[in-house]
């Protein structure tokens, strides 16, 4: 199963419910940090790295020799990555988004590969846990693709928990799409309704089963469980705003592990996230 754990909004404790899940589940889960502009689940889990694949994105190097200056690259291009100037042709490796579009329409074959660092990978194990982390390089805006690289490690045998970016923009896509079940992880304030109803508004359009989580659920008003009765959105589960889970998660520390009876709870919200990628 492949479980999407993401928030409209950063700080609504998406990361705290996606490790303590993978945590409760042991063995069966697998995580994938996801969140590769600030990836932090392993400050939860702990794991212990034994691989590093640098990813990289493929960009377009001109032969000026071949080149005949006929713009079909620049004019293909949406992102005006290349652009000719003149009697010259010049790449903006920032703005390429690899698609490849350049290289089909060039006749002259002036195009040939290069390429651009856009992070890292790394794989480990959290106990019995598999634990695969992506971190974009310093200056790089090009999440997707390291996102999708991260997500070639799903397994198929396994549950697979994908800690997500906040947001809705398109590393939320990538970190979403074709999964089996999203798990949106909110509060009960002003900013996270607002938030909540873009996020909603994305994972309507994907078109996958979804679910909430209240975070701080005894703060704030009511608002964000009206809004769920109304879409018809189950709230699979509530946390509290307890002095024991502040000062867990102030230390790094687990929820399940350090308070045992909530190992139970998060066991409980998959079963019911199973039921409903079952209806």
């Amino acid at each position: 199963m492949l479980i999407s754990v993401a928030s409209g909004k950063g700080g609504t404790g998406k990361t705290t419910v996606a490790t303590n899940l993978a945590y409760s589940l042991g063995k069966r889960a697998r995580i994938l940090d996801c969140d590769v502009e600030e990836p932090n689940a392993h400050l939860f889990l702990n794991p212990v790295f034994r691989d590093t694949e640098t990813v990289n994105a493929e960009i377009p190097k001109v032969n000026m020799e071949l080149c005949t200056l006929c713009r079909k690259c620049a004019a293909i291009c949406r992102f005006r990555a290349i652009n000719v100037v003149g009697k010259t042709v010049l790449v903006f490796p920032e703005l390429c988004h690899s698609c490849g579009g350049c290289f089909r329409v060039c006749e002259p074959g002036a195009l040939t590969v290069a390429s651009r660092e856009l992070g890292q990978v790394e794989r480990g194990e959290a106990g019995d846990i598999a634990f695969i982390k992506g971190c974009l390089r310093v200056g790089e805006a090009m999440s997707p693709p390291l996102i999708k690289r991260v997500r070639t490690y799903e397994a198929k045998d396994r549950i697979n928990i994908i800690d997500a970016p906040p947001g809705t923009s398109c590393p939320v896509i990538s970190a979403m799409k074709g999964t089996d079940f999203v798990l949106m992880v909110t509060e009960p304030t002003p900013f996270g309704l607002h938030d909540l109803k873009l996020a909603v508004g994305a994972v309507k359009i994907l078109g996958i089963p979804h679910g909430l989580v209240i975070n701080r659920a005894d703060m704030g008003d009511d608002r964000v469980r009206e809004y769920a009765r109304e879409e018809n959105i189950p709230v699979l589960m509530e946390i509290p705003f307890d002095r024991r889970i502040a000062e867990c998660y102030s230390r790094g520390g687990l929820i399940a592990e350090m308070v045992p009876e909530w190992k139970e709870s998060f066991q409980e919200l998959y079963q019911k996230i199973q039921s409903q990628v079952l209806v």
